[in-house]
């Protein structure tokens, strides 16, 4: 465990080398989570290049890459993989940099480790053809015990990242008695806490998925199953908007010299975002037969409430963007707009991903709506709608904030920020592009989870075609921009001379004329108390109601 003058090498009494080599280490970890994300998402998107083509007819996936497994690959990857690691190394980085040293970096590489395991478990068995369940992993379709290890051990990994997140917010709160958490702390552990709430889910999934894959049990309980995958399945996706909304609320506002608008509405909207995520998964399960109406009517409820932090957010980025342009003398929309650094990959990525959040916003009303939910359900709008809210907002805010974290942490300049400033755009313009394409082909009827749309040639199937290569164009256009981001990662690391002074990393100040933080608001334990009350609540009913019918156990199927 790292003290306050950092871990030296044995036999080194200089405090300053202590502090230096504490520093480069824990700079590693960030960097180590960060690369390991941007291999999972370059592979990730390759897959998912290949479904595009197989979806427009441009190609024959061979038996080794058949379509289902791919699928399956690229969205664990994508939406478990990339995502994890890149928050983990994120929120690490922001609490190291926000909070007196007060850490443990083994405890982090610990977590790391455990978390590459877990990934190199799971991918390799997806890719061998023993783990083809799609990344919602549903039953009867049964993988390998290895698949199910090793997504076990890639969430373990995660609880010792929030074990030393939030030993640092607490050490901190014990060696500080009045002060406010640094507010880029606050964010991580809010995030960290809900994780831990929603995590509880999978895990007890796995306790019944492990030991059926092993064939120690007969059977599996396939609805039960299912409930416990979206009690966690939906507060993933707040784990990745809360991830971009610590971006936007705490480092984009330096690109164009602001500040955080409010202290206290930050913290509320994180707050209410551990309170309101996991009372919600039951919206995905709309059209399951074997939940009663009351309580997909209680989970849509709860689903709307949720959209109020994401107002809020709204809300106080747009009037950070008016209160700098103000003092910086300009007026008006348009001219605010214009004013903005839009030159700067790390703002522009962000601000981009923003935009395609309006369209995934919308989305989300229709998906958390039941009668509207019934017509998009099991289409390519939902794939649209996934994609634009993952591929917007989160993965666009991540890279745009990459091409500010590895400068940073490796002491190099960006590398061809030129080419960083139109991948950000090539990402939007291809994920608008494919994702709107997706939207339409839903509204038409094209299915989901589907290799062969043709229908042997049938009219109706004909009317979606013309969709489905135009989201193959627009997915050919984000793999570019994904090669174009590893180039610039990778060349900032390997290609760039280390710069003699480092470029400093800091966080926006809140704006003095805000109104004081209640010490409420940094009450963490009491908030978490109360999600985990309300995650009761709303799942105690559909709980017992599974448990308290006749089961049918599933054997369990393998259809590939």
């Amino acid at each position: 465990m790292s003290t306050i003058s950092g871990t030296g090498s044995a036999g080194s009494t200089d405090p300053g080398f202590a502090m230096r080599y504490s520093v480069a280490s824990e700079n590693l970890l960030v960097l180590a989570h960060i690369y390991t994300a941007t291999a999972a998402l370059t592979v990730g998107a390759l897959f998912g290049l290949l479904q595009g083509f197989s979806r427009a007819n441009f190609l024959a996936l061979p038996a080794q890459f058949d379509y289902y497994r791919i699928l399956t690959a690229h969205g664990v990857l994508m939406a478990l993989v990339f995502t994890t690691f890149f928050i983990c190394g994120l929120m690490t980085f922001a609490t190291y940099r926000s909070i007196p040293r007060i850490r443990s970096v083994r405890l982090g590489w610990t977590g790391y480790c455990i978390m590459l395991v877990g990934t190199l478990m799971a991918a390799s068995e997806i890719l061998a053809g023993n783990a083809t369940v799609l990344y919602t992993m549903y039953a009867p379709l049964k993988a390998d015990p290895l698949f199910y290890l090793g997504a076990t051990l890639l969430v373990a990994g995660t609880w010792f990242v929030a074990a030393d997140i939030l030993r640092n917010v607490i050490s901190f709160g014990r060696n500080n008695p009045g002060k406010r958490i640094p507010l880029p702390a606050h964010a991580c552990a809010c995030t960290f806490v809900m994780w831990i709430i929603a995590t509880v889910g999978i895990v007890v999934e796995m306790l019944l998925l492990i030991p059926w894959s092993l064939g120690w049990t007969s059977g599996i309980d396939v609805s039960l199953s299912r409930m416990l995958f979206w009690y966690f399945g939906h507060p993933l996706v707040y784990f990745w908007i809360m991830g971009a909304y610590l971006i936007w609320y705490n480092v984009i506002p330096t690109t164009y010299g602001g500040k955080v608008f409010s202290d206290s509405l930050t913290r509320l909207a994180f707050l209410l975002l551990l309170v309101l995520s996991t009372p919600v998964g039951i919206h995905h399960q709309f059209l399951e037969p074997g939940v009663s109406a009351g309580w997909k009517w209680l989970h849509t409820l709860t689903t709307y409430g949720v959209v109020i932090p994401s107002f809020m957010t709204a809300f106080a980025i747009f009037a950070s963007f008016e209160i700098a342009a103000r003092r910086a003398g300009v007026r008006g929309f348009v001219a605010t707009v214009r004013w903005l650094p839009w030159t700067d990959p790390v703002f522009t990525g962000s601000a981009l991903g923003m935009l395609l959040f309006i369209f995934g916003g919308f989305g989300g009303i229709v998906n958390s709506s039941y009668s509207m939910d019934v017509l998009v359900h099991n289409t390519m709008w939902i794939v649209g709608h996934f994609h634009v809210t993952v591929g917007g907002p989160v993965a666009l805010s991540f890279i745009g904030a990459a091409y500010k974290l590895v400068p940073a942490l490796t002491g190099r300049k960006l590398y061809a920020p030129k080419l960083a400033l139109a991948q950000t755009w090539m990402w939007f313009i291809g994920m608008l592009l494919m994702s709107t394409s997706m939207h339409i082909a839903g509204l038409l009827g094209s299915p989901r989870r589907t290799s062969d749309v043709t229908y042997f040639g049938a009219a109706g199937a004909q009317s979606w075609h013309g969709e489905m290569v135009f989201a193959a164009i627009g997915g050919t256009l984000l793999f570019i921009s994904v090669l174009m981001f590893v180039v610039v990662a990778v060349g900032t690391r390997l290609l760039n001379e280390p710069e003699t002074q480092r470029e400093a990393f800091a966080f926006a100040p809140a704006e003095e004329e805000s109104m004081p933080t209640a010490p409420a608001f940094d009450w963490l334990g009491r908030w978490a108390t109360v999600a985990v009350v309300l995650a009761v609540l709303a799942y105690m009913g559909p709980l017992h109601d599974q448990l308290s019918v006749r089961h049918f156990l599933a054997p369990g199927m393998r259809t590939w």
